[in-house]
Parts: structure tokens; sequence; C-alpha cells
């Protein structure tokens, strides 16, 4: 029996450095904390037999709940505290001001101008609006908006 915990020891952990490795590469989170258990389960398998004893298998519960809370909190405090980036929808453009990056006209869709950091194409209300003007959204329609001057 002892034989088949140290195979199995070593098998749980390469299992979890793989995993490890996934996770470095398709980060996310999802796969640290089972890769993180299957190690310490590993390692428990080649100094103590956790299969064959109540004690042992305590051990072995223990260790793997202990090891998953310290990666959560770990994992916890190496990301960053920011929420996820939000796209703002069409609605919410409205009324919000920028500036005319490439002149605005209201016949064609070839001026942009930049809403905090993202360029829109834009249309005017009226008239052409040169680069460097302030404008305001009055509107948007599909994927552009259209805006007027800021007088």
């Amino acid at each position: 029996m002892l034989a088949e915990g140290i195979a199995l020891g070593w098998v749980l952990i390469v299992l979890g450095a793989v995993l490890l490795l996934v996770e470095v590469y398709q980060p996310g989170f999802f796969i640290a904390v089972p890769a993180t258990v299957l190690i310490i389960l590993g390692i428990l398998l080649l100094g103590v037999d956790i299969l064959s004893s109540p004690t042992g298998l305590i051990v072995g519960v223990l260790a793997a709940i202990v090891a998953a809370s310290v990666t959560v909190w770990l994992y916890g405090r190496l990301t960053p505290g920011r929420g996820p980036p939000t796209t703002l929808s069409r609605d919410s453009l409205i009324g919000l001001e920028g500036t005319v990056i490439t002149p605005v006209d209201p016949e064609t869709l070839a001026g942009k101008v930049r809403l905090g950091s993202m360029e829109w194409s834009a249309r005017s209300a009226s008239g052409e609006i040169p680069a460097g003007r302030r404008v305001i959204v009055v509107r948007s329609e599909g994927v552009h908006v259209i805006v007027k001057e800021v007088v």
C-alpha cells in the first residue's frame, strides 16, 4: 500500500503542476485552487499514508482546506482591486462631451470624435465641425454618434 500511495502522490503533484501551468497561460482562477490542493495532497501522500487511517484522512482533508484557503487569499492579494472594464451603451453616450479628432459633417460618417478614452464615428447635427473643437452627443445611431458643437 505504501508504494501505491507514493505513486499516487507523484501523480497528484504532476497533475497539480500541469493545472498550475494551464492557469498561468489561461488566467481566471478556475484551476489554481484544485491545482494547489492536488499538490499538497500529493506531498502528503509521499510522507504520510493518508489513505489507510482515519487520522491520515483527517490530516489530508484539513491540508486540502488550508491549501485552498491560502490559495484564495493569496490570489486575492495578487490581483488588482479594480472591477472589470465596462463598455458604454448607446443610451449612456447621450450628453457626453468629447473632442473632434477628424472633421465631422452631417453627410458622412468619416468624422471621428473622442469620448473619454474611446473613438467613435460621428456625424454632426448641422454644419461641419473642424478637428479640435468640443462637442456634445445629442443622439446615437448604431455604432456612430450625432454631435453638436459646444459653444
